[in-house]
């Protein structure tokens, strides 16, 4: 099972998820990645089930303007990447 962490800080300091991220590293010791903007810092610790060489977190879309962290596993990936 993943894990996943987010930081946010209105006052408009760079966030950093690290130090949480660090703490849930047991939950996903496959691979990591945080993505950070000036305001909010999202990381995901993921434990690698499906889409082996694929899916590095965070998943952006095409054009990186939307990232997301999740916990499931997108099993018709293929189908998908198709269309």
């Amino acid at each position: 099972m993943c894990g996943i962490a987010g930081v946010v800080d209105i006052g408009g300091a760079s966030p950093d998820a690290t130090p949480a991220l660090r703490v849930l590293c047991h939950r996903g010791p496959d691979v990591e990645g945080i993505y950070a903007s000036n305001r909010a810092a999202i990381g995901e610790a993921r434990l690698r089930v499906v889409d082996l060489v694929g899916g590095d977190p965070p998943v952006t879309n095409e054009d990186g303007t939307i990232v997301v962290a999740f916990n499931g596993e997108i099993y018709n990936y293929k189908e998908l990447r198709k269309g």
